[in-house]
């Protein structure tokens, strides 16, 4: 039992030498590991309650679009761009509200809040529809070098054919008609060649004069037929000049680029 009793003895004091050594360094190892789990879970917490308070006030701006009434939204989309600028709300509800700014006749208002969730959006396809709707609303006030540099930015390959038609819009509209042809052209070959936005394109290409192989790729049916492609009337447009500018920022102009088409519907719920 002695040798026994010795050999526990000699363990004991290599544990009490091995702690007196390491033992430090094991502790704050310990504490290091409980303090970034914690932080973890806390940063977690705090990002789902940012979250969840978020929502609640993108709800509000939602409801006040269906109402149609913007002075609802005000108080709402001040405190989710102000506290919550860093959720993806935030950014979706200030398209919104710039849709309704812009259906009440508030241009530089909605200028603002696309120009906003333009630099805030972490997103690349809501990015893209925030420059795209500010670009259509410096066309409206024909604000066309604006628009240009709007459209300059660098976007998903999805939204290709919506820019370059738009593109196509403000160069047209400043009398840069080659110009415009061109941009037109490059819409035509990136947009669905069977969708009817593309044949509203092609109308607005061939009235600017001038044939091109897209032209000719064009479905019988839209040559023979180019009344019935007329674009709809937007807010954005003049009964008078209907063929000469893109849908207003109402509208979903990605209607007919597959993947950016239910990105631009899913940012207007």
């Amino acid at each position: 039992m002695a040798v026994y009793d010795l050999e526990e003895q000699d363990q004991i004091d290599e544990l009490k030498a091995w702690w007196e050594r390491y033992g430090g360094a094991v502790t704050v190892g310990l504490v290091l590991a409980v303090l970034v789990i914690g932080g973890v879970q806390g940063w977690r917490w705090w990002n789902g309650k940012r979250a969840e308070d978020a929502s609640v006030l993108y709800s509000a701006v939602s409801d006040a679009s269906r109402a149609k009434d913007p002075a609802k939204a005000k108080d709402a989309i001040a405190q989710i761009t102000d506290k919550y600028a860093g959720t993806g709300y935030a950014p979706r509800a200030a398209l919104l509200y710039a849709k309704m700014l812009y259906d009440s006749g508030d241009r530089d208002g909605a200028k603002a809040q696309y120009t906003w969730a333009a630099e805030h959006a972490k997103e690349d396809e809501i990015q893209a529809i925030a420059r795209f709707r500010l670009a259509q609303v410096q066309v409206d006030q024909k604000q066309y070098d604006a628009a240009l540099a709007t459209l300059d930015a660098k976007h998903p390959d999805a939204f290709d054919g919506v820019f370059s038609d738009l593109r196509g819009d403000a160069l047209a509209a400043a009398g840069r008609t080659a110009d415009a042809r061109t941009a037109y052209e490059t819409a035509l070959a990136k947009l669905d060649a069977k969708s009817q936005y593309r044949t509203y394109v092609q109308v607005k290409h061939d009235t600017l004069g001038g044939a091109s192989a897209t032209s000719a790729a064009a479905t019988p049916a839209a040559a023979a037929t180019p009344a019935a492609a007329a674009p709809p009337q937007s807010a954005a447009t003049p009964a008078g000049t209907a063929t000469q500018s893109a849908p207003g920022p109402g509208t979903q102009p990605a209607a007919a680029t597959g993947d950016a088409a239910k990105a631009a519907k899913g940012a207007g719920k």
